[in-house]
């Protein structure tokens, strides 16, 4: 079950409806530590101060930012509790748009919001007005020492919350547009009844990463002392595209 890690208020208008933030998502790949090449021993991470000539623990550590050259203002953890912005508590909601005007490119992180039990009338009446208008809430929150644009839209009976990248974090792709070609009217016809059968909609269980299976497999092997065979590199080549997209088209077909 996910776990609050932060808490606070939405900020709607003159409205302020308390909820918990969870993170949404977890990774199950197997987890590697580094070991000592020679001995597979696990290394030990050390910090070396210069000047005192000693070792030291992250205890004995501080936050600098250098605004000049070897100089530093110090930060101690309780500093970034004290940045002056509202949205260190509070999901401050600056509009609505829908949600198919944000560009997949802009998310970055998932999290789950939930209300606290005084919040629940206002939290279900935004979720409801969200849902119903089909738009998603453009908001500003503050946690893990930066303040994040996010969008918050209703989720089966809570509410998600996604952390999206400033403009300014979006590289151009201009540099890297391909050359125009003419496209054959043929190939493309092909192509798109390519697409229409491989068309069955967004199913999640369907798909599942094979990569973290078949590395735990490797791990199992490993213990063994069997030696995996490793698959071929396919061939990045197209002899002919009409004769591929139609062979594709048959196969996709077959497979439904």
């Amino acid at each position: 079950m996910p776990k609050p890690f932060w808490k606070g208020a939405i900020s709607f208008g003159m409205v302020a409806i308390p909820v918990r933030m969870s993170i949404a998502t977890q990774s199950k790949q197997p987890s590697f530590r580094f070991l000592h090449r020679k001995c597979h021993t696990r290394p030990k991470q050390v910090l070396y101060c210069p000047k005192d000539d000693e070792y030291i623990s992250r205890a004995d550590t501080v936050r600098g930012y250098e605004y000049a050259k070897n100089q530093y203002v110090v930060f101690e953890d309780e500093d970034f509790d004290k940045v002056p912005v509202k949205t260190s508590h509070s999901i401050d909601i600056k509009g609505f748009a829908r949600i198919d005007e944000i560009d997949p490119i802009y998310y970055e992180g998932s999290h789950y919001l939930e209300p606290e039990e005084m919040g629940l009338k206002p939290f279900l009446m935004l979720k409801n007005i969200l849902e119903k208008k089909e738009l998603a809430g453009i908001a500003k929150v503050a946690f893990q020492r930066r303040e994040h644009l996010c969008c918050l839209r209703p989720f089966e009976e809570i509410m998600a919350l996604h952390t999206i990248n400033y403009q300014e974090n979006i590289l151009s792709p201009e540099d890297m547009a391909p050359k125009e070609v003419e496209l054959d009217d043929a190939e493309m016809d092909m192509a798109a009844k390519l697409v229409d059968a491989m068309t069955t909609g967004f199913q999640p269980e369907k798909y599942h990463d094979e990569y973290a299976v078949a590395l735990q497999e490797l791990v199992e092997a490993k213990l063994q002392g069997i030696e995996p065979e490793v698959p071929e590199e396919p061939k990045a080549e197209i002899k002919d595209l009409m004769e591929a997209l139609r062979a594709s088209v048959e196969a996709a077909t077959k497979s439904q």
